[in-house]
């Protein structure tokens, strides 16, 4: 090779370090006028973009707890007539209300996945408009001869579970990309609260559909046929999709997320451009003739996965996020979602009428009951954790929340029969399930979700968050199949305080 030739190859090696130099260079800066953005009207809009879906979810997941009360009334069978109504069987009951979780799971592993692949903006609104379609079908549907109305309502709340499981990484990450990192806590913690709302709303909900229905239910012919009884499940269960509906638009036109442009698509241009419109402006445009300049970052592969993975530091991360989500969601979806039978196992507002006076005042009871629990525990935990999350920290607020938790399900367990023996002792048994709603969420329930949307890199942080999320509905599954088999040892009700 002569020295020409040599000299050549060495000038054309220091012109590509230098130009990776410089587009690390660029890089760098581009993400650090992410970090140290100021707080704009669209963080506003993406808290309100993202925060609308976790509000419909939540309101989907948590309006069954009513629903399937009212469904029994209609659909169920076991109790007798013109006195208590009648009630889903235990199977029935279980199929209801533990479709959904299943579904969230495949979900927040599916959609997890492919936000990695083909991008957050690309994913962003299917989820939506799967939950939308499933649950207006589920306000529609009937039975026939080959299946009963319960087992499509199973059917299309497996669906929707779907679509509410993408929501958990999309709309984390999303919200974790577009934030600045002094206000990034907050941003996250503002999304997840709307759960809290949704839950509110589910309740509020129902008190009003039963309380305009009073009239209809009382002058129903029987407690064996209360016919208005199926026009109010399927009203609640309904309006559920509505603020899907309001948010659909503004999900579909949401911009990429800088973060995927620069790391996954490696297009440092693009997202340099990006960064710029939409902070100052909340715009963006994709100019196809523009070129490109490629960053040189690493690719995401099965293999890459699971070397990144299978190093120790990383895999624990994975680890520590999934098991701390999958132990949590044990005890928030089996004490959320069958709050209405805890109230009435403890006694509290359980009607003493019968017959279709009976079916509202029971109905009225457990609306009033839920809203009881959401604002008495769960939305002030939101807001506590919005306040402190980027002051104490996530991991202190995780272990102050499991720490507080244990010692309050230790002595809801094992004071169960005292905190039950008076009227004044079923109050202050009340006071103790609030808190632990509370710690919950000042706790670490809000922080298993905010935790994997920041800890992973770029190109694997929404398939780590997806299996997180995925690990905690696991713990949801369990909870609800745990505790439908076991309450009812012994007599209605009569193991749950050994639960």
């Amino acid at each position: 090779m002569s020295k020409h030739e040599q000299g050549s190859r060495e000038g054309s090696v220091g012109a590509e370090k230098t130009m990776a130099y410089t587009l690390d260079s660029r890089r760098r800066a581009a993400l650090q006028e992410i970090d140290d953005a100021p707080f704009s009207w669209f963080h506003v809009k993406v808290c309100l973009v993202a925060g609308v879906g976790f509000f419909t979810d939540a309101y989907d997941i948590f309006a069954i707890n009513i629903a399937s009360t009212m469904l029994g009334y209609v659909y169920g069978t076991g109790s007798p007539l013109n006195k208590a109504g009648q009630k889903l069987n235990k199977n029935q009951d279980l199929g209801i209300k533990v479709a959904t979780p299943v579904g969230t799971l495949v979900g927040q592993l599916l959609f997890g996945w492919l936000a990695d692949v083909v991008g957050r903006k690309r994913m962003y609104g299917v989820e939506l408009m799967i939950i939308i379609i499933a649950t207006f079908a589920q306000a529609l549907s009937g039975g026939g001869h080959a299946v009963s109305i319960i087992g499509v309502l199973i059917v299309w709340r497996f669906l929707m579970g779907i679509g509410i499981g993408g929501d958990y990484p999309l709309s984390a990450v999303i919200s974790s990309e577009f934030a600045a990192t002094r206000i990034r806590g907050r941003m996250m913690t503002a999304v997840f609260s709307s759960q809290g709302w949704g839950n509110f709303a589910a309740a509020l909900v129902s008190l009003i559909v039963v309380s305009a229905y009073k009239n209809s239910i009382l002058s129903d012919p029987s407690v064996d046929n209360p016919v208005h009884v199926d026009e109010m499940w399927r009203i609640l269960i309904g309006l559920g999709c509505v603020p899907g509906c309001i948010a659909l638009y503004f999900r579909l036109t949401i911009p990429e997320t800088p973060r995927f442009t620069m790391d996954i698509e490696r297009n440092i241009q693009q997202a340099t451009d990006d960064i710029k419109n939409v902070i100052t402006t909340g715009t963006y445009h994709i100019d196809q003739d523009a070129p490109s300049h490629r960053v040189n970052a690493p690719k995401a592969s099965w293999a890459d996965f699971c070397s990144h993975f299978g190093q120790w530091k990383n895999g624990k991360v994975l680890l520590g996020a999934a098991w701390s989500w999958f132990a949590l969601d044990i005890a928030f979806y089996g004490l959320g979602l069958n709050s209405s039978i805890v109230l009435q196992a403890i006694g509290f507002g359980t009607p003493l009428t019968h017959g279709t006076q009976l079916i509202y005042e029971n109905l009225k009871n457990i609306s009033i009951g839920n809203l009881i629990l959401s604002v008495g525990g769960l939305i002030p935990g939101y807001y506590f954790s919005f306040f402190f999350i980027d002051s104490w920290g996530r991991k202190p607020i995780q272990l102050m929340g499991f720490t507080i938790l244990t010692i309050l399900f230790v002595v809801l367990g094992f004071g169960y029969d005292k905190l039950t023996a008076t009227a004044a002792a079923k109050k202050g048994f009340v006071v103790l399930y609030c808190f632990a709603n509370f710690f919950q969420n000042f706790g670490p329930n809000t922080t298993t979700f905010i935790v994997p949307g920041e800890v992973f890199p770029t190109r694997y942080r929404s398939t780590a968050h997806g299996i997180s999320a995925a690990s905690g509905k696991l713990g949801a599954i369990v909870a609800q199949v745990g505790f439908a088999q076991m309450k009812d040892i012994g007599g209605t009700n009569h193991f749950v305080k050994h639960m």
